[in-house]
């Protein structure tokens, strides 16, 4: 795709590495093929070609105009698009670049401004989620049924193993997971510790949530903090760094992307996205046969985060097969559920629609559970499945009876 950038950013890094992306689009559509909202709405401008062209024409010097800003709002990030495209087009990275520009130079209404200014004060710090999530449950009956839908019954805090083994990894404890479902870092220190890992943790946001809602400032300076906490553990001995939040995980990736022009951190960056690890990662290079699980007919829901941003499709299915658990079949596995991040509350119509798709995939062959590997999709599903939806790691100890 031929380009011709504007003075104001062509000089830039972010103009440079745009320019780049662009370059590699051959606009041939396959990626329409696999994008949601296109499914949905048929729209050139709602699939990631039409949406790139818009970016093209952003950084080319045209007007920034309400209908741009409409049509990137519209996309999930779920990066379907890359999985398909053939040229290898990072799509989600020029999205990224294309978002920074716009949320600039077009305003918002108040009522959008003011619920992601509202979304941006309350997710991503876990003590103070943690206070709004207790206000919330305490007035559960007055509130209106889709923010209600969001405040799943509380779980008892499981037990967490004392660090005791020389094999450590480090945890991160993720932003709004630790209050609404605790047992799932809570099993995974059990199963590791069944394995001979001790599994430490680190309470910080991986930087995601903001970095995606276009404070992109406030996302790097929050990598930059977990970065900070993480530094003197991996000098003490550390293996990796374990996410069971495929949406954190691909984020703490891309830390080396995103930092690599900052003197500072770039070379830290690099080591951290370096050792992060998916838990199944982590689990299908090790020896599982101290494990007891109880062999379920389940549906697995692979993630957009972790088979798309991660590249990760199969690993937690093979782990599953390779205990005894049925997996059923799922129409349209590559689909998002509608989750992502806070697109279920900014895009309310869209991603309802995309749950009761995935879900009716999900429940078609009947299973006895839904297992996912990421809290926003556990969330989503959880709203309106008819069976119990839990983390998959969670099937790996025997007193699981969710």
């Amino acid at each position: 795709m031929q380009t011709q950038l504007a003075d104001f950013i062509k000089h830039s890094q972010a103009g440079q590495e745009a320019e780049s992306i662009l370059r590699s689009c051959v606009h041939c559509g396959f990626c329409n093929a696999t994008c949601p909202t296109y499914q949905l709405l048929g729209d050139e401008l709602d699939g990631p070609r039409g949406r790139i062209y818009l970016i093209k024409q952003l950084l080319e010097g045209e007007a920034a105009t309400e209908k741009t800003q409409l049509h990137l709002d519209r996309c999930l990030t779920c990066r379907a698009c890359e999985t398909t495209c053939p040229s290898g087009v990072q799509y989600g990275r020029l999205l990224d670049i294309g978002r920074d520009l716009l949320e600039t130079r077009v305003g918002r209404s108040w009522r959008q401004a003011l619920l992601r200014r509202l979304l941006l004060i309350g997710l991503p710090y876990p003590r103070r989620f943690a206070r709004l999530a207790a206000i919330g449950a305490w007035l559960r009956p007055l509130l209106p049924p889709r923010l209600r839908a969001k405040l799943p019954p509380r779980q008892a805090t499981d037990s967490w193993p004392a660090s005791r083994h020389r094999r450590r990894m480090l945890i991160l404890q993720g932003c709004v997971q630790p209050t609404l479902a605790p047992r799932i870092n809570a099993a995974t220190a059990r199963v590791l510790d069944k394995l001979g890992i001790s599994l430490e943790p680190i309470a910080n946001c991986c930087g995601a949530l903001p970095y995606h809602l276009n404070a992109q400032a406030d996302g790097l300076e929050m990598m930059r903090r977990v970065i900070d906490a993480c530094w003197p553990q991996l000098e003490n001995g550390i293996e990796a760094i374990v996410s069971t939040a495929s949406g954190c995980g691909v984020t703490v990736k891309d830390y080396g992307l995103l930092l690599k022009h900052d003197p500072l951190y770039a070379e830290k960056a690099a080591r951290i996205s370096a050792l992060c690890k998916d838990i199944g990662e982590v689990l299908q290079a090790e020896d599982l046969s101290a494990l007891q699980t109880v062999p379920r007919k389940i549906a697995f829901h692979s993630p957009c985060t972790l088979q798309h941003g991660q590249k990760l499709n199969g690993v937690v299915e093979n782990l599953l097969t390779g205990l005894g658990f049925s997996l059923t079949p799922v129409a349209d596995a590559h689909s998002c559920c509608g989750s992502a991040g806070t697109y279920s509350i900014l895009q309310p119509e869209l991603a309802g629609r995309l749950q009761a798709a995935k879900i009716a995939a999900l429940q078609a062959e009947q299973p006895e559970l839904i297992a996912t590997a990421n809290i926003g999709c556990w969330l989503q599903l959880q709203e309106k499945a008819d069976v119990p939806v839990l983390h998959w790691i969670e099937l790996l100890l025997p007193q699981s009876t969710h």
